[in-house]
């Protein structure tokens, strides 16, 4: 990605100290982690898109069209919203800085495909990494063609997480355990769940031996699962400190996300009070009323937001933040504020 989400906002916070991660990848003639014990081996490398399709994809769009974007810039130079925007930007910026005693898991998971799950766990991922000085892990736990690594602008892939549960070890080093990752922009760093083979599966017990291994080394963990009802995805949702339910923001998603909500009622009560439902606008001025949507979600105890519809977006490929319309940005932002106050208050 071109640049970190939270980078539009006003005021962003000072970068970072850089912290010793800034080493090569395991060459592809070292087989092991010196603690690894076993047989040495070495996935090859995976490229995330071909060149040919890539070569078929027309210049990205802007998030929204020109005109909204001018009108938006001659209000704010003739009103007071500029200086609430940057005092919100402020306050949301502080919130999401709140260091953290243990690594915080953050599961974003959908009923059905097609919902938004991925593009909603990348743009977290990227806002967490750019206003938080730890590091921040993207985990793709949806190997059946997932694709988190294309959202984020990964361009190739090695190890997985099946890979990385017969390596890590406690002894590991945060240097040692980056080397079998995918670094990102922003001190953030993406666990792919395959290298998208078809019909790959991902492993329950090397998922748990991953993600209870890695919580020390990250601040933040984002956990791109499968659609539910999915074993790992299940796991996922109760080990997590937050979750978030990703649902197109139409009737029939709404309705289903209703009848999930009702079901995690009879849940222990952390379950849903630790749940945002996250509305995805697929297509401009969709048939919902979403107010009345909201309401009703509401109601079962689970926090909502909107995440509104955005050209580029809707474009897929690689997220690139600065082309996002300026409502993306900002509700992207609130969603990660709330979603990391929810999981400070789990333990």
């Amino acid at each position: 990605m071109a640049q970190p989400l939270a980078q539009a906002q006003a005021q962003p916070p000072a970068q970072p100290h850089p912290l010793p991660h800034q080493h090569p990848h395991p060459p592809h003639n070292e087989a092991r982690s010196p603690y690894t014990q076993g047989p040495a081996h070495t996935p090859d490398s995976w490229q995330v898109l071909d060149r040919e399709l890539a070569a078929a994809r027309r210049k990205p769009r802007h998030g929204e069209p020109f005109a909204t974007r001018a009108l938006r810039a001659v209000r704010r130079t003739v009103s007071s919203s500029a200086a609430k925007e940057v005092a919100d930007a402020k306050r949301l910026g502080e919130l999401l800085q709140a260091p953290v005693t243990t690594g915080r898991q953050i599961a974003v998971t959908s009923i059905r495909g097609g919902a938004g799950k991925s593009t909603v766990a990348a743009l977290l991922g990227t806002t967490y990494a750019h206003y938080r000085h730890d590091p921040v892990l993207l985990v793709e736990a949806d190997p059946a063609l997932g694709t988190l690594p294309l959202r984020v602008g990964a361009e190739a892939l090695r190890w997985t997480t099946g890979d990385l549960a017969s390596i890590v070890v406690p002894q590991m080093s945060l240097l040692d355990v980056t080397g079998y990752l995918v670094q990102l922009p922003d001190n953030a760093w993406l666990l792919p769940g395959s290298q998208g083979q078809i019909g790959a599966m991902l492993d329950l017990k090397a998922y748990e031996k991953v993600m209870v291994s890695l919580r020390r080394y990250f601040g933040i963990t984002v956990v791109d699962c499968e659609t539910l009802p999915a074993e790992v995805a299940r796991t996922a949702l109760s080990a997590a400190q937050a979750r978030i339910l990703v649902a197109p923001a139409t009737l029939e998603g709404v309705t289903s996300t209703y009848s999930v909500l009702t079901w995690m009622q009879g849940l222990p009560r952390h379950m849903i009070e630790g749940t945002v439902v996250v509305l995805t606008e697929q297509v401009p001025h969709g048939g919902l009323d979403l107010a009345k949507a909201t309401e009703k979600l509401k109601a079962t105890g689970a926090a909502v937001q909107v995440l509104p519809y955005d050209r580029h977006l809707a474009s897929g490929g690689a997220i690139r933040t600065e082309l996002l319309a300026h409502p993306t940005r900002t509700a992207a932002t609130r969603l990660a504020a709330e979603v990391f106050q929810l999981s400070q208050k789990r333990r």
